[in-house]
């Protein structure tokens, strides 16, 4: 059986491919396991400083692989099934949004239920002219889960996430950048050449800043004002005692470009 997720690294850069083209990129609960593990390695790694992730062939991520839905319901147990399965999603989305690294998404083809939360939970989405997000879960009659409930109204507010939750809608890529759930469109043969240039473009930049950044940007959507900002003195002081505030200051100092050293 072919593996069903490949990084390829490449300098400070590591790309998470998704490799299910037959499915459209669907996962199921190993396939799931093994996207976690993938990215899990690229999180610890200390000579990557961003991460890539997309979909081999036409497809981002069509989210779970509704034929292993099938035989799952068939054999009378898919309740468990969809326990393990949004178990697997959950730790994938929580290592893309706690990886104390930038993650570019590039969005080759659709991003459907599940696989639209991968896209959501990553830190840059650029996306193809053909690409689409589609929330997919009501036209399978199923509770959205991967953190969609979560991600969708901090995106959009309340009234736009119901919209889209509630209308089986289609979301090419020219509106999901006007809705802010995507910042590029590029033509589709610029995909990638685009994704590697942005993730080099991170890659170059301040890794420790970019991880409390993320850190910073989750919390506050559940801390007080003054949780908030005692957790960015936390951050700051951190900085301060690393090298990349230091070069940071002595570069401008200096009218210089910065050379960040490793976190």
């Amino acid at each position: 059986m072919s593996e069903p997720v490949v990084t390829v690294r490449n300098a400070r850069v590591a790309e998470v491919r998704i490799s299910r083209p037959d499915r459209l990129n669907a996962l199921d609960v190993p396939s799931f396991r093994r996207l976690r593990e993938h990215l899990e390695a690229v999180g610890r790694d200390p000579e990557i400083r961003a991460v890539i992730l997309t979909g081999e062939g036409k497809a981002f991520c069509a989210g779970g692989d509704v034929a292993s839905m099938e035989e799952h319901r068939v054999a009378g147990d898919l309740p468990r099934l969809f326990h393990e399965l949004t178990g697997e999603q959950e730790l994938s989305v929580r290592e893309l949004m706690t990886m104390p690294k930038p993650v570019v998404a590039a969005l080759n083809g659709v991003a459907a239920g599940g696989g639209m939360a991968l896209a959501l939970a990553c830190d840059w989405r650029i996306a193809a002219e053909t690409a689409q997000l589609i929330p997919a879960f009501p036209s399978l009659g199923a509770v959205p889960d991967g953190g969609l409930t979560y991600l969708l109204p901090h995106f959009l507010g309340i009234g736009l996430a119901q919209e889209l939750l509630f209308t089986r809608a289609r979301v090419p890529a020219g509106r999901a950048r006007e809705l802010g759930l995507v910042h590029e469109v590029v033509a589709e043969d610029r995909l990638a050449s685009r994704a590697r240039e942005r993730a080099v473009e991170l890659a170059e930049g301040p890794t420790f800043a970019y991880g409390w950044m993320k850190r910073l940007m989750v919390s506050a959507f559940s801390n007080s004002l003054e949780s908030q900002l005692a957790l960015e003195r936390q951050g700051a002081v951190e900085a301060a005692r690393r090298g990349e505030l230091p070069e940071g200051i002595q570069a401008f100092r200096e009218k210089r470009p910065t050379r960040f050293p490793p976190p």
